[in-house]
């Protein structure tokens, strides 16, 4: 077979990259990073690398933040519509392979090193047991992987736009002040990157927290508040604020993880991918995400024997890349 372009396309940031079936999923033969909203579509970036970096491409497959659908998806956080098809003829190339990205990310666990992952519960991995994946980022992705004839098998979902459901007295305020605002409070709202804004301004408003008037300045001066927020909680003086509005955010994140993994069953682990879980280790490290995990009554016992890790690189690609190569290989 000839090169496969595989592609991780996301409401922040696009990468693309081309593979060979002899370097594999983890060996990109070169790869290139955009800036999805500088863009005005996926096809768009795709000209543009294609043009700096020509070679023989025959196949494609790009893991897309959506749900995909018949070989089509509309990118959940950007203007985008992917279509396959539509791709491969303006590539003429044989084949355009789409899947959710958190289908690829999970896909990418098998490819895993130690260097790759930081475990936070060791707990006790069952063999062929499912594995559940829980990626905040721009937004929430989940999805989950089984094994068949000792292949893996990743299921999409869209499980970061289910019902938040608050499990203490600040998390049911926090939906009450949210749903004032929206008429639907997913669990991506308070998980997420658009998610630790809503916690800092439900902490603020309801007066639960002070909120410091250099970081008020620094906030309302950026486009982006996320970052800034996670970085004042971790300074050598912590902004009270920002501190509680991670800790909550922990919290969430523990629970919505602990029960994707009851859903799943996934006594093969649970994984956190995603931008922001690498980038707030401490916070995770700290105990609060694991009580949240664990604290599922009668399950608590269940879920303290379900390993816990960290994904300490962004992997969606690589995913994409394995199950694109192996669609390719098996049409030669």
């Amino acid at each position: 077979m000839g090169v496969l372009l595989a592609g991780d396309i996301g409401g922040t940031k696009t990468d693309l990259a081309l593979f060979s079936a002899d370097a594999g999923p983890r060996a990109p033969i070169v790869q290139a990073e955009f800036a999805s909203r500088n863009y005005p579509d996926l096809q768009a970036i795709i000209r543009e690398f294609v043009a700096k970096h020509p070679s023989p491409i025959e196949h494609a497959c790009l893991d897309v933040a959506g749900p995909v659908i018949d070989g089509r998806a509309k990118v959940t956080n950007l203007p985008w519509i992917v279509d396959a098809a539509a791709l491969a003829h303006e590539l003429g190339i044989a084949a355009v392979y789409l899947l959710n990205d958190l289908e690829a990310t999970a896909l990418s666990i098998p490819l895993l090193g130690p260097a790759d992952v930081l475990t936070l519960s060791a707990g006790e991995a069952v063999p062929g047991g499912a594995i559940a994946v829980v990626a905040p980022g721009t937004g929430l992705g989940e999805a989950f992987l089984t094994w068949e004839d000792n292949r893996p098998h990743a299921h999409a979902s869209e499980g970061g736009h289910v019902d938040f459901g608050p499990t203490d007295a600040t998390q049911i305020g926090l939906l009450s002040y949210l749903q004032q605002r929206d008429d639907h409070v997913s669990v991506e709202r308070v998980c997420s990157g658009m998610g630790i804004p809503n916690i800092y301004a439900y902490l603020r408003d309801s007066g639960r927290v002070a909120e410091s008037p250099a970081v008020a300045r620094q906030l309302n001066a950026a486009d982006d508040q996320t970052p800034l927020i996670v970085q004042a909680a971790f300074q050598s003086q912590p902004d009270a604020l920002c501190a509680a509005s991670l800790d909550t955010f922990v919290a969430i994140l523990g629970a919505e993880a602990g029960n994707l993994a009851l859903k799943v069953l996934a006594t093969g682990g649970v994984y956190l991918g995603g931008g922001i879980p690498k980038r707030i280790l401490p916070a995770l490290s700290s105990g609060r995400f694991l009580d949240s995990f664990r604290s599922k009554g009668r399950m608590s016992d269940l879920l303290a024997r379900v390993p816990v890790h960290v994904i300490l690189e962004q992997t969606a690609l690589f995913g994409a890349a394995s199950y694109g190569l192996r669609l390719a290989g098996s049409e030669s």
